[in-house]
């Protein structure tokens, strides 16, 4: 159930702004591997961050908006121009005013071979105990993904995925998604093809915890789910 490294698909990703954001030490400064808060998971999937340590703490100085970014020394052309190679081609009408980067999870869709698309509504459901889908054991799939970004960029933005069954943790998933411009229309991230693993102990229900974060530690999406793999497809309703 794990999902391995995969390419992205209509995502324009600005490959030159975490380098430059580096370099310039700009206020919208992208925390690379080497910066980036470490933590850990225990077997209840709770996340704990090392952040007592004094070394790690970084002092960026005052911060701006990216609005505030975008106007200001706007009379100066060399840095106009610089800000605009930097920053790439902004939706500015996604841009506002708080400094704080917003991501939306728009969809999150299972795709199947043969299969009609599987779209999860969000929130998944607010029974907890129904799972929200089933899968055939030994199955093809693919997960994609919908979002937008608006207000500031977001940088080093991570998918998790924890899944036990009947208590044991299974499969533990993480995949650094990247760094977004903010722009109205959704970007959509599609993982490689996975196979649902089969035979008489891989059937059952599965529980789930997804989440969306950031080089902040931010969170955009936590949710509890559960699911089933099954010996065969289930019958259309």
């Amino acid at each position: 159930m794990s999902a391995a490294v995969s390419a992205t698909k209509d995502v324009p990703f600005n490959s030159q702004l975490e380098e430059d954001l580096k370099n310039k030490g700009t206020n919208n400064k992208v925390v690379g591997e080497a910066d980036r808060v470490p933590y850990t998971e225990d077997a209840e999937g709770t996340e704990s961050e090392a952040e007592d340590d004094p070394k790690l703490k970084l002092d960026l100085g005052p911060q701006f908006s990216l609005k505030e970014q975008i106007e200001k020394d706007k009379d100066d052309e060399s840095l106009r121009k610089w800000k605009e190679q930097l920053l790439g081609s902004i939706d500015v009408s996604a841009v506002g005013e708080n400094k704080e980067p917003e991501v939306k999870i728009v969809s999150l869709t299972i795709i199947c071979p043969g299969r009609p698309e599987l779209i999860l509504p969000i929130p998944f459901t607010s029974d907890a105990k129904k799972s929200i889908f089933i899968l055939k054991e030994g199955s093809q799939y693919r997960l994609k993904f919908s979002f937008t970004v608006s207000n500031n960029i977001v940088s080093g933005l991570k998918y998790t995925n924890v899944v036990w069954k009947t208590g044991v943790r299974v499969d533990n998933t993480k995949k650094m998604l990247g760094t977004y411009s903010p722009r109205q229309e959704p970007y959509t991230y599609e993982l490689e093809e996975e196979t649902t693993p089969s035979g008489l102990f891989a059937r059952g229900t599965y529980s789930a915890r997804t989440k969306f974060v950031d080089d902040d530690r931010k969170s955009y999406l936590d949710t509890n789910y559960y699911f089933e793999i099954q010996k065969s497809w289930p019958t259309p309703i």
